[in-house]
Parts: C-alpha cells; structure tokens; sequence
C-alpha cells in the first residue's frame, strides 16, 4: 500500500457506499466549484475540539454528539435549527449540573445530508427504485426520476451547511446561549411533562447560583464562559468528493484539515481498513469518528486505531460503539480492555439508536425509549466493569414534537406513529424524550462513577 497521503489517494482504495452518478462531468463541475468556494470551518476552530475531546478522553468532560439523522434540503429553517440547538443546550446543562464535568458539544449539523445504506435498492410501494441516499445524493421521492443522483446538489450541501453554521454561531454567541436563559430554553411541551418539571427545577437552582455570584461580586454579565458557548460541527464523511473538495491545507501548520466540518465519522459500513474512507481520514487534522458494531473484532478496532491515530494524539479519535442493547457489554469489555492495553487514548461514545432500530406492524422504522436507555446503561456497565470512562453519547434528536421513536414519559406506542413521523430517514427522539434520556444517562454515569 502506498503510505504517501494526499487528499486524493483514497482513489486508489475501494470506496464503499458511493453514488453512481450518472455524468460525470456534470460531477466533476460541481467538485470543482465546490474547490474554489471558502471554508467552512477553520484549521484553528478543529484544533480546539481535539484539545477538548483531548480533556474527555482523559475522563475530566463528557461528549454530547447529538441531531438530526439526516439533514434536510425542504425541512430548513431558522425555527428548526434553533430548537434543535435549544434541545442540545438543555440536555448540555442538565449533564454538567448533574455529572460535573464540562460537557463538549458537538451537533449531527451543516453537513449531514448523506446516508449509507443497506442495499443500492428499496421498494416503495409496487416499485424497485434505487435507495434514497440523502439529499446531498438524491430526493426520496417514490419515483425512478427522483432518485437519480444529481450532482447539483453537493453544491446546495454547501450552500445550507454555511447559512446553517452563520446561524448556529449566531445564536451560540449573540446571547441564545446565556446561562441566565436555562428557565427560557424549556419548550412549551417539554415544560408541562415531568422531565420538562424536573428541568425547570434545576434551571431555578442555576438562577440561584447566579445570583449569589452576582451577590459576591462575580461579574456574570461580561463573563464569556456564562454567555457563549461552542458548539462544533460534525457529520459522516460518506461523499468522498464532496469532502475532498472541501479538504484545505493549513497556512499556520502545512496540515490538511476536512474544512466541511469540525470533526468527521467512519460509518460502521465504511471502516475497512484498506477502504477510501480509512485513508481519507487518516491523513486530516480534524479529531474524528469510528463506529464499531458487535460483529468488529477487537484486532480489527486495534488496526483502526493505528491506522487513524498512530501518534495517539488524545481526542484525535473518538470510538462510537453502536452494538444494541442486549450485546453491548459482552462485546464492548474486550475492546475496552484491549485498546487500553495498547495506549490508544480514545474517547468512548455510545450510539444507542443504531443498533436498536426495527420496523413496527405499520412497516415504520421506529426505535424504543427503553431499549435506548438499556444500550447507554450496558455501555456505562462496561467501563464500570474496565475502569474506563464512558465518555460521551451519539444520538440522533430533533427539537420538534415528532412521534418517531416509542416510550419515554408520553408512552408513545405503535399506533402513535403516523400522528407526527417526519424524518426523512431514521426515527429521533423528540425534546421531551432528549431531555429525559439527558437526566437519565447522567444519573447512570454519577453512579458508575461515584
């Protein structure tokens, strides 16, 4: 294998999960427009999250990874973006307050338009058509025509990733993120459920906190740290192109960095280790992502980790376990064990939705509030087993009152459904159910911890 890197050698690797565009000089315009545009994050803005996930994996914060499944091209909005920071912000205060450690924030956001799939076709209905992969790729309507992929929009990716990222930084630094707003924060539906209550009690306790600084001379108004935030970007690096053309190199270090976001993922479907994906990642700055399923060996995740972190760099690699709640801690300890023993510092995260994820008798992909919350319990099992700290969730959520995954404190059932089922690919949990699972999970991890 060639060990030279450049942005372009994951051509000479086979490319799992890639469209078949159809003109490719149409795909290769749009790569090269794509090339000229400006960043979209900068070398200095990634650099800052690996020194914070740096601090994660050594066991002093917690990773909050957490949006959409897939982003889409005509749900786009101020409003929703705005609810779905709300949401991330809410569960981020809940978890500091309540585990005590600082909690980085990272949003599934401003770039994840693409999905893999299990198979290059579905059936809609009566008809065969090829797989909805994402907006960035293809539309989902039930027809042949919308399903073949355009490479137009890789351009408008870029396009919503940018409004979205001016917004975001809007709101995470003009004054949304005050810590004076908790009680502000609390959505009309989440406030009058019992979690939205047990929020709303916390949020008075803050406010209390706040104004005996205020009492004792602490200036909480000019404060940074009490009225801005960071939250980062993140999404999976499935388009190879597409990443590529946004892939700069670094003027202060001569590093290239993925300028499409802040950090990237490796699907559990795309981590071969002699696959395009491993080698693309492999040679940017960005700190990145590796899900690992049940059926990944232990010296399968031993050759990632050095293929994507030889250096060990701490919080250059996070692992993502996605293993389903009844595998989890069986096939979790022995990876745990394993890369320890090595001298991998990596940050452990839990995907709890992936691996629990089935179709309901209505034939809707749906997931279970309980079978989630049973995942992020055996995952905190497992480090408690191998003194190792459980160091972050990767969950998929939407500030709306969506009805797409069942369980939580409404009780949603089968039936409940099709009342408000609006993903554009896999069931998220709604506020009311984020917000719970927050207070659970920091509940499970004080007490594995104590």
């Amino acid at each position: 294998m060639n060990t030279v890197w450049t942005p372009s050698s994951w051509k000479e690797h086979p490319a799992a999960q890639q469209p078949d565009w159809p003109d490719h000089d149409r795909l290769d315009s749009a790569l090269k427009t794509l090339s000229a545009y400006p960043p979209l994050v900068f070398a200095g803005e990634a650099r800052s999250l690996q020194a914070q996930l740096g601090q994660v994996a050594a066991g002093n914060a917690f990773l909050l990874q957490a949006g959409d499944c897939a982003e889409s091209f005509e749900e786009f909005s101020a409003d929703s973006i705005r609810e779905k920071l709300r949401v991330i912000l809410q569960m981020a205060v809940v978890m500091t307050y309540s585990m005590g450690v600082p909690v980085v924030k990272v949003g599934r956001i401003a770039g994840q338009f693409a999905k893999p799939r299990s198979s290059p076709t579905e059936r809609v209905g009566d008809l065969e058509l090829p797989s909805f992969r994402g907006h960035i790729v293809n539309d989902q309507g039930p027809f042949a025509e919308a399903r073949v992929p355009d490479p137009n929009r890789l351009v408008q990716a870029y396009h919503q990733s940018s409004s979205t990222l001016n917004l975001l930084r809007a709101f995470t630094k003009g004054g949304f993120a005050d810590l004076s707003r908790v009680h502000a924060w609390n959505q009309e539906f989440v406030a009058g459920s019992p979690e939205g209550r047990r929020y709303d009690q916390l949020a008075s306790e803050i406010d209390r906190a706040m104004r005996f600084m205020r009492a004792c001379s602490v200036d909480t108004e000019s404060n940074p740290n009490l009225r801005e935030v960071d939250v980062y970007t993140s999404h999976e690096a499935l388009i190879l192109g597409y990443e590529e053309a946004l892939t700069r190199q670094d003027t202060l270090t001569n590093q290239w960095y993925d300028c499409s976001a802040h950090m990237l993922w490796i699907g559990d479907r795309t981590h071969q280790i002699d696959g395009a994906h491993v080698e693309f990642l492999r040679g940017v700055g960005n700190p990145i992502g590796c899900k690992i399923g049940p059926t990944t060996p232990v010296a399968e995740v031993l050759e990632l980790c050095e293929r994507l972190n030889p250096s060990r760099v701490p919080g250059r690699l996070t692992l993502v376990s996605r293993m389903g709640a009844d595998a989890v801690t069986d096939k979790l300890r022995p990876i745990l064990r394993a890369v320890t023993d090595a001298g991998h510092p990596v940050v452990w995260a839990c995907d709890p939705m992936h691996g629990n994820t089935y179709t309901a008798p209505n034939g809707r992909k749906t997931r279970h509030f309980d079978v989630i919350l049973q995942e992020i319990a055996g995952f905190v099992a497992a480090h408690r087993a191998e003194n190792t700290w459980p160091g972050g969730i990767h969950v998929e959520l939407t500030g709306a009152n969506v009805t797409e995954c069942l369980g939580g404190a409404d009780a949603l059932s089968d039936t409940d459904l099709d009342s408000r089922y609006e993903t554009i690919c896999d069931p998220r949990l709604n506020g009311r159910q984020s917000l719970d699972l927050a207070f659970r999970l920091a509940e499970l991890v004080t007490a594995a911890t104590a």
